[in-house]
């Protein structure tokens, strides 16, 4: 059923941090949200911007990154679909922290700062899913920064891999789309160190590409 905006109740549903919101409530965010659909490489939230609005990916894929006034990059998150972002802002009152960028055609829900609000203070379940979501982010930046201070490139590289990995058919695939420069920028190293450990585990059987996807065996 649509319900807005070409937006189906179907579709708000399938989006975990509505799991448990009642279906009325879906159709008036249905009604009030904006929907986005943007291309590859668009900057949809640029750090230092007034906060103003929740993201929430209905499709697609963004890298949450930040640059120097040299122009180098440091990507501290990739998020795919039916993950949010701009949350931040809207808790603290704080202008945008980060610069998102499209890996892919995505399309997006916006949620603007006082319904936002609304919704945290009338659904209970929906505040407990923030909770959550902040508190693994939160843990996986602690393990982000042990691997930066203990871990070697070869090491952070393989860890990241497996970060990104899921079984699928009874194969352990990397799901999301890395090119080596993104690699780079997540761990902090140089594009070419990265492609030199790439080459090693692939060499050492620890890695292989099919069908353009990433396969890990053994790391």
């Amino acid at each position: 059923m649509q319900v807005g905006r070409g937006l189906s109740l179907a579709t708000l549903r399938g989006l975990p941090m509505f799991e448990r919101v009642p279906d009325s409530e879906l159709e008036h965010l249905a009604r009030v949200s904006t929907y986005r659909k943007v291309t590859r490489g668009t900057t949809i939230v640029r750090a230092g911007d007034v906060t103003d609005s929740l993201y929430i990916l209905i499709s697609g894929s963004i890298k949450v990154l930040n640059s120097d006034e040299e122009g180098r990059e440091v990507i501290l998150a990739i998020l795919g679909t039916g993950e949010f972002f701009g949350e931040m802002g809207l808790l603290d009152g704080e202008p945008r922290s980060a610069n998102v960028v499209a890996l892919e055609v995505c399309e997006v829900l916006i949620i603007a700062k006082a319904e936002f609000r609304r919704l945290l203070t009338e659904h209970v379940d929906l505040t407990f899913y923030l909770l959550r979501s902040l508190v693994q982010r939160l843990r996986e930046a602690d393990r982000k920064i042990e691997s930066l201070a203990l871990m070697d490139v070869f090491g952070r590289v393989a860890k990241l891999l497996l970060e990104f990995s899921e079984m699928q058919e009874g194969r352990r695939i990397v799901t999301r789309k890395l090119t080596k420069q993104d690699i780079a920028k997540m761990i902090g190293a140089s594009r070419e160190m990265v492609s030199r450990v790439m080459k090693d585990l692939e060499t050492s059987g620890y890695i292989e590409v099919q069908d353009g996807r990433i396969v890990l065996h053994e790391i």
